[in-house]
C-alpha cells in the first residue's frame, strides 16, 4: 500500500480503513457521498499539531458538508485524550503502522528529526471528491509549516458548488 512519492490532484485516492480516536473503524469508501478532507498530522499534542487542527476545528463550517478527519500514527487511545483535551468536533484516525501515510506520500522515511524517525506523518492536505479523486493535495516537508487553509477550503467550497450544481466529474 506504499508509494515512492506523494499523491496529486487527479490521482485515484487510495482506500483505507483506520481506526477512530473512539475505536471504530473508518473506511474512506464509506464516505464519499460528499468530499472528504484528510489532513495528516505529525503527532498529537505538539504545538505546530494543536494549532493546526484547532485552526481547522474553529473553521469548520468553511468546509460545509465535507468529511474532515485529522490522521496521526499516534493511538486511539492518544488521539481520544487529544480530541477530548482541545474538543475537537472530528474524527481522529490512527495510523499507527503508517500504512497509509506510505500510500499517501505523506510518511516520514527515516528522517523526522534528528532521531531519524521513521513512523511519523508528514503535515500533508487532501480534498477526495466523491469519485474517490484527489481534487486538491499538499504534502509538507518542514513539520513546522501549516497547510494552505484558504486553498484547502477553496477546494472543498468548489467541490461543494459542483455538487449542488449537480456537475461533479463534469471535467472527467
Amino acid at each position: 500500500m506504499s508509494t515512492p512519492h506523494s499523491l496529486s490532484e487527479g490521482d485515484r485516492a487510495p482506500n483505507f480503513t483506520l481506526y477512530t480516536d473512539e475505536a471504530q473503524p473508518w473506511e474512506l469508501s464509506d464516505h464519499l457521498d460528499q468530499p472528504v478532507v484528510l489532513l495528516f498530522f505529525p503527532g498529537a499534542f505538539t504545538s505546530v499539531c494543536t494549532t493546526e487542527m484547532n485552526t481547522v476545528n474553529n473553521d469548520l463550517g468553511s468546509f460545509g458538508p465535507a468529511h474532515v478527519v485529522g490522521i496521526s500514527t499516534d493511538s486511539p487511545a492518544v488521539l481520544s485524550e487529544f480530541r477530548s483535551t482541545q474538543q475537537f468536533e472530528f474524527p481522529l484516525l490512527s495510523d499507527h503502522d503508517a500504512e497509509v501515510c506510505a500510500a499517501y506520500g505523506a510518511k516520514y522515511d527515516k528522517n523526522f528529526t534528528d532521531m531519524k524517525l521513521d513512523r511519523v506523518a508528514k503535515r500533508s492536505a487532501f480534498v477526495i471528491d466523491p469519485s474517490g479523486t484527489i481534487q486538491y493535495a499538499e504534502v509538507l516537508d518542514d513539520a513546522g509549516q501549516q497547510p494552505d487553509f484558504d486553498a484547502l477550503k477553496q477546494a472543498v467550497q468548489q467541490l461543494n458548488r459542483n455538487e449542488t450544481e449537480g456537475d461533479i466529474g463534469a471535467s472527467e
